[in-house]
């Protein structure tokens, strides 16, 4: 088993217990064909981790905050940001709704799947936008193992001065 699949089966086996544990059930897995419809309206591929979470975990309601939004869900968010005023860049899937406006995003043209954060409430679109982990997978051991700055447990989300990089790239990708 090479570390995508032991990825994958800590993610489902995390997201199954937290369903039982809160008497949900976990939204089913996505086919190939619901992958390839989404893709092709929002013209770009998702990243082979990202699928992979949708077609072997369930359609969302796992992982950080309220969970990974539902692909349909996350597709229209992507639709409408990019025709709203702030300036969305092309590829920028939002994955995890954090509040406040505030989306966790996948850069699916990133080689690595970077987590992105956007967050609005600065007020500029040019400041909306950082690096959040650079890598998807990054991002789900975070989760795992709590060390990521959203979880409870790592006190990290509490500090006032947790800054994030910018996101450089947001001004060519607009």
């Amino acid at each position: 088993m090479n570390e995508t699949e032991q990825l994958l089966e800590q993610v489902a086996t995390r997201a199954h217990n937290s369903a039982r544990a809160h008497r949900k059930a976990l939204p089913a897995p996505l086919g190939a064909g619901e992958i390839a419809r989404a893709e092709g309206i929002v013209g770009f591929p998702l990243p082979p981790l990202l699928a992979r979470l949708y077609t072997q975990v369930g359609d969302g309601g796992f992982g950080p905050e309220q969970g990974l939004l539902p692909l349909r869900r996350a597709v229209a968010v992507y639709r409408a940001q990019r025709e709203s005023g702030w300036r969305w860049p092309e590829g920028v899937l939002p994955v995890a709704d954090f509040g406040c406006a505030m989306y966790a995003c996948v850069d699916c043209r990133s080689g690595t799947a970077q987590v992105l954060l956007f967050d609005p409430n600065p007020g500029e679109p040019d400041l909306a936008w950082s690096v959040d982990t650079p890598s998807l997978a990054g991002w789900l051991r975070g989760w795992l193992d709590g060390t990521a700055w959203f979880c409870a447990e790592s006190g990290l989300g509490e500090e006032e001065d947790l800054e994030f990089a910018p996101w450089e790239e947001f001004r060519s990708r607009i």
